[in-house]
């Protein structure tokens, strides 16, 4: 899941207002720039595969340390202990963003995510391979309804969220079957292959998470500005 992970920290941001945007957006995506990382450095093992649908062209081989069961948890307690100083509250949402990473993936990912390091239980229900491009617009779905909710619960405050929907649908349609740029990727060459990979998924998450961020800020921004205008 791409796009999907963003939308519900969108969706998070909204129905927590009090939360700073970062830990619920960037929180949601946080399992996968340590993923990008890892496997950057070697940790994880990923192998191109031109047949694997709908948009990543690589087989997730291993990726035990960030998206297993147990390294899902203790990266989101991580997470969350980033905002400890930030309230109880706080941390607890940041853990959930985090986490609900790990409990997304699990329907669409192929049986790759580990009980555990190493461990020989596997989990995931296999959409990817199972529905391909269907999966993808399962995705759009799960998507559309996130963001759908999200403009509500900011339109409630006055809050136009106009520019982060156009940014997801642009994401949305750029992590396409047609126009991944994982294809291409794939196709690079040992080691440029996993380097690509690498590199293209933590910043593929870090640079939008980045982005829409900054935009929700300033959309508040613009609200609590009008609000008070009206009250003057």
């Amino acid at each position: 899941m791409y796009v999907g992970h963003l939308a519900l920290g969108l969706l998070l941001s909204a129905a927590f207002p009090s939360v700073p945007p970062a830990a619920v957006i960037v929180g949601s995506t946080w399992l996968d720039l340590v993923n990008g990382l890892s496997t950057m450095v070697g940790v994880n093992t990923v192998a191109p595969n031109l047949a694997a649908g709908p948009f990543l062209f690589f087989d997730l081989v291993f990726i035990d340390w960030d998206h297993s069961l147990l390294m899902a948890l203790v990266l989101s307690t991580i997470w969350a202990g980033w905002y400890a100083r930030s309230g109880g509250g706080v941390a607890v949402l940041a853990f959930v963003a985090s986490f609900a990473h790990w409990l997304c993936d699990l329907p669409f990912h192929n049986a790759d995510l580990a009980a555990y390091p190493h461990s020989i239980a596997h989990y995931g229900w296999g959409w990817w391979g199972r529905y391909l491009t269907y999966s993808w617009l399962l995705e759009g779905a799960f998507s559309a309804v996130c963001i759908a909710a999200a403009a509500a619960l900011f339109a409630r405050r006055g809050v136009d969220i106009t520019r982060p929907v156009i940014t997801c649908a642009v994401l949305f349609l750029d992590l396409s079957p047609w126009a991944s740029p994982m294809y291409y990727i794939a196709q690079a060459g040992h080691p440029a292959d996993y380097l690509l990979h690498g590199a293209a998924v933590t910043l593929g998450f870090a640079i939008p998470g980045y982005i829409l961020v900054r935009m929700v800020k300033s959309a508040e921004a613009r609200a609590a500005k009008t609000a008070q205008r009206k009250t003057l």
